[in-house]
């Protein structure tokens, strides 16, 4: 049962994750260097997020390791959606 709520979690903070970095990115950073290269610009944003929340998850009890890369993900898929979005309009 524990496994099903963590795994509910992960997902959750993974969308989460997508869809606020895409909308942040695509408003307010599409005249930055963020807007020119979605995949470095996603890439340095998943990585980032995921190092910062891995000692956070680590304290947690339901959830793990995995959250923190499926948040990194979601971030980092997001600001590369985002900036793609804002580059082409």
């Amino acid at each position: 049962m524990f496994e099903l709520i963590g795994l509910v979690a992960s997902g959750a903070a993974a969308v989460v994750g997508h869809l606020g970095s895409r909308d942040y990115t695509g408003r307010k950073l599409r005249y930055t260097w963020v807007g020119e290269n979605p995949g470095a610009s996603g890439f340095i944003a998943g990585l980032g997020v995921a190092l910062l929340a891995a000692p956070v998850v680590a304290v947690l009890p339901i959830v793990g390791a995995g959250t923190a890369l499926a948040l990194g993900a979601g971030v980092g898929t997001g600001v590369a959606m985002g900036a793609g979005k804002s580059s082409n309009s």
